[in-house]
Order: structure tokens, then C-alpha cells, then sequence
């Protein structure tokens, strides 16, 4: 299947892996490459020194395209977006923050910049810039998906911008992908499908919740990382999304943040006078950060909380990426020639 994506990025298959921290580790990300689609290195949780180790880990296991996320309000991004660089990595893929820069750096090696966006201004702004594709983030989606939902989103942008579109949220299987390209979009990013596959890390007692959960089993609210936030819905995640951050808990949250970032002690204090939401916004992603990796990492959900999208409800099975892929397609291509006309 041919589409605008895969000529530009040089792959097969129109269907991404988005940078899912602790999730798109360099095993996933290689698998979903050898398979024909794209995966995006997730580095939220990395050093840069851990960046640069994972980016020569892909390389190991394959020989295809792939990319890096980047989010650009988390400490440490612009660090490890150097070092994609540095390492003139394919595709880099930035949210949350300004990242004109990477554009510029990323074009003088040939590599291509995908920008995630949630409204119709945010894409003609990354269009303005430079980027070559959008990543449309519905509202169905895991983690930060926008208000709008994907079925009137894509085509919203589609009519905003010229740029190529990978539609996000709301999409795992042959019919989420017919009818993206019916609305616009010229990929799929599939984060819950990907999640829920034998090449992925993901904890098998997780990965067991994902299939036993519905399409309506999510929360969505800005109290668990300080960005509106959907997660998999357990006593846990209510718990932990229940009440606002105040200042008093945030700064001492901030400064262990601040210390696994290498932030200083100084610095910390000055922004919480100076900008007291930046701190929330740190202390937020700190401890959000520990939920995530222990529902991904150790099937821990009395501590752990698990960001999923509503197509958790979609999944019924453990398929490696590659088959996954190929039933995909195969599913897309039979319901095509089934339709009136």
C-alpha cells in the first residue's frame, strides 16, 4: 500500500509506532521497521547517553527507516533531540515545544521532522516552519490526544494544510486505517494496537488488562500529568487523578525531578517563584513518570498507571507486529471491496 507517508519516509506499510515511553524501546521500534511500517524510539525517560545507546540498539536490529520522539516541555528533550541529530537519525518526531530548530538541523542531513498536533493553528504553524508531515492526535488517544476527535479532526487539518497526515487515536485494525484515508490522513499511528503485540515490552499482566478492558474503560483529565490525559481506568489511576497539584507538593516533587534531569537545586527555586506552573508542570511529569513505568514494566497497578487509548476495547489478541501488519492491510484491502460503488 502506497501512500504519501510511505514515499516519504521509505517504508511499506503506512502504519507508525508513536514514541511511547517505556513502550517504543529499540526491540519494538526495530520490529515494527523490519515488518514495513515505522517505528518512533520513544526518550522521555532517557539520559542523553541512553539516547545515543538505544538509536545504535535500533541500528543493530535493523536496517530500515525509523524515527525518535522528542517531547519538547519534558527536561532533557532538546538533549536527546541533539543527539538524534548528531546521529543524523531519519525521522525526528517533536510535540509539545517549538522545535524550528530541529527542522533547520535535521534538513541539512536529509532527515525528515514530523510535528504532533492536536488543533488545525498548531499544524499551519509547523507547516510554516518546515516540518514534512503531521502526526493528528485525536482525542481518542493514549496520553496527550487533543479535545477534537479523530473523525473530525483529520479532515479539519486536511483542509488547513498541504502536508502529508498520520492520523493517531482512535485507529488499530483494517477499518481504522480505510477509513483515516478516507478522511485525509495518509498513515495510522497505532500506540494501543502496538502495545498489546508479542514484540512489545509491555508487562504481561498489563497486556492482559488491555484486552479485558472496553472502548469506554479510560479516564481523561489534567490532574494526573498537568496535560489533559487519558489512561486505563482502575482505582489506582482515579486515585491518582483525583485532585489538582498544589505548589507546596510540587516543589519538593520538582527537585527530585530536577536531580534525575540535572537541574539544579538553584534553578528550581528561581522558577518556582518566577514560574510557578513550570514547576507544577515538572513535579506533574516526575511522578506521573515512576506510574507509567510501573504499570509498563512490572504489571504493578496498585502504584502503576497505564496510558491507553479508548481502542483498548479493539484489541483481542497478541499478534507479533509483523502478522499484525499483514492482517491490517489484508482486512483494509477486503472491507474496500466490499463498499457500495
Amino acid at each position: 500500500m502506497r501512500t504519501r507517508i510511505t514515499e516519504l519516509f521509505g517504508i511499506e506499510r503506512p502504519s507508525l509506532c508513536p514514541d511511547m515511553s517505556y513502550i517504543a524501546v529499540p526491540e519494538l521500534v526495530a520490529a515494527v521497521g523490519n515488518a514495513g511500517g515505522l517505528g518512533i524510539l520513544a526518550t522521555g525517560p532517557l539520559s542523553a547517553d541512553q539516547t545515543r545507546a538505544a538509536i545504535r540498539r535500533v541500528r543493530e536490529l535493523s536496517d530500515k527507516p525509523f524515527g525518535v520522539g522528542v517531547t519538547l516541555l519534558m527536561p532533557g528533550a532538546a538533549e536527546n533531540a541533539n543527539v538524534a541529530l548528531e546521529e543524523k537519525v531519519p525521522v525526528i518526531n517533536f510535540s509539545l515545544g517549538k522545535g524550528d530548530w530541529i527542522v533547520t538541523a535535521a534538513h541539512q542531513y536529509g532527515g525528515k521532522v514530523i510535528a504532533t498536533v492536536t488543533t488545525e493553528k498548531h499544524a499551519r504553524a509547523a507547516e510554516k516552519i518546515g516540518v514534512d508531515a503531521l502526526l493528528v492526535t485525536g482525542h481518542e488517544a493514549a496520553a496527550h490526544g487533543g479535545a477534537v476527535t479523530s473523525l473530525t479532526l483529520i479532515p479539519a487539518i486536511r483542509d488547513a494544510v498541504n502536508l502529508p497526515i498520520i492520523a493517531a487515536g482512535g485507529f488499530a485494525d483494517g477499518r481504522g486505517l480505510l477509513a483515516a484515508l478516507a478522511l485525509g490522513a495518509d498513515a495510522v499511528a497505532m500506540g494501543t494496537r502496538l502495545a498489546a503485540t508479542l514484540d512489545s515490552p509491555v508487562h504481561a499482566a498489563t497486556k492482559g488488562m488491555i484486552i479485558a478492558k472496553g472502548v469506554s474503560e479510560t479516564l481523561y483529565n489534567a490532574k494526573f500529568d498537568g496535560i489533559p490525559c487519558r489512561m486505563m481506568d482502575t482505582p489506582t489511576a482515579r486515585r491518582k487523578s483525583a485532585r489538582a497539584l498544589t505548589l507546596i507538593v510540587a516543589v519538593p516533587r520538582a527537585l527530585l525531578s530536577a536531580k534525575k534531569a540535572g537541574i539544579s537545586f538553584r534553578n528550581v527555586l528561581a522558577g518556582a517563584i518566577a514560574k510557578p506552573a513550570a514547576i507544577k508542570q515538572l513535579a506533574h511529569f516526575g511522578a506521573a513518570t515512576e506510574s507509567i513505568r510501573l504499570a509498563i514494566q512490572q504489571g504493578d497497578h496498585n502504584k502503576g498507571v497505564q496510558l491507553i487509548g479508548q481502542t483498548q476495547g479493539l484489541v483481542h489478541d497478541l499478534p507479533s507486529v509483523a502478522d499484525l501488519f499483514e492482517r491490517i492491510v489484508a482486512d483494509a484491502a477486503r472491507i474496500k471491496a466490499g463498499l457500495p460503488g
